[in-house]
């Protein structure tokens, strides 16, 4: 038995092409990468806005053991009721504790490990909501790695990437991995940091990459031409997985390795067992 195991995560899910993205390549990952434990951003993966009860039990039916979210976690309204009734969908920790649902949790992997995922939204450009920061320091202090939990996942949903660098850093050498997700691009930054954090400052999206981070590209282009008001669509065209697998270390719960995952049209494929 190797000395580590693997977290596969998935950016934001946009729309059908999305969804059909994760349908096709989940198995190959799962099959070449033995993969442990499966986290999926399925903040866009209702036509682009939000997620439904439908589609979160889609995922789970493909072997998806959480779902987070973003700033389109209450874009559909039955997710407000549905959400106290389903731990394995988590919504951003630091919006107002009155909100319904769960932003962290601790969940058991196939083989019986203890996987803590956290859902945090950063502020830079995004909605007001409470301190980021003040909350992952909470989950620092309670440090879960030395002895409750054998890996801990951070989801950093957020559009500034210094915001993300610095959440990566204030976590590094307590929490396995700190991925971002929302700007839809994945990035090459992909890196474990001094203390053993696997960071990347964008995971990318789950959809069609002919698009406008996931949009119809001529609706997108419109809104800035003419500065019209237009409802965005998805994209239709044949969607592209992105994501990254971290690899953890058994023994400390630190990040041995992370490898980006790329599989569809558009985009350079990366496949590490290709």
């Amino acid at each position: 038995m190797s000395d580590f195991f693997n977290i596969l995560f998935c950016g934001d899910v946009v729309g059908r092409s999305g969804r059909d993205a994760i349908s096709r390549y989940l198995p190959e990952i799962h099959k070449n990468m033995d993969i442990e434990f499966t986290i999926v951003n399925g903040e866009n993966a209702a036509a682009g806005f939000g997620v439904t009860p439908e589609i979160c039990l889609e995922f789970y039916k493909l072997g998806i053991d959480v779902i987070t979210t973003g700033n389109h976690i209450w874009d559909q309204k039955e997710i407000v009721s549905y959400i106290s009734k389903d731990d394995r969908l988590l919504r951003p920790l630091n919006y107002p504790a009155s909100n319904p649902g769960l932003g962290q949790s601790i969940y058991t992997s196939k083989t019986g490990y203890k996987i803590c995922v956290m859902n945090l939204m950063t502020r830079l450009f995004m909605d007001s909501l409470d301190d980021p920061f003040a909350h992952a320091k909470v989950l620092r202090d309670k440090s879960l790695l030395s002895g409750d939990c054998h890996a801990i996942f951070i989801d950093i949903h957020g559009e500034a990437t210094s915001e993300k660098a610095s959440m990566a850093y204030f976590l590094d050498g307590h929490v396995s991995a700190v991925l971002g997700t929302h700007t839809h691009v994945p990035t090459a930054d992909y890196r474990i940091l001094p203390k053993g954090t696997a960071f990347m400052t964008d995971a990318g999206m789950c959809g069609d990459y002919d698009s406008v981070v996931g949009m119809d590209k001529d609706i997108a282009t419109a809104k800035f031409l003419y500065k019209m008001p237009a409802r965005l669509k998805p994209a239709a065209g044949e969607g592209t997985l992105s994501g990254a697998v971290v690899s953890v270390s058994r023994e400390t719960g630190m990040a041995k390795q992370i490898q980006p995952i790329r599989l569809g049209p558009h985009l350079s494929e990366v496949a590490p067992w290709k």
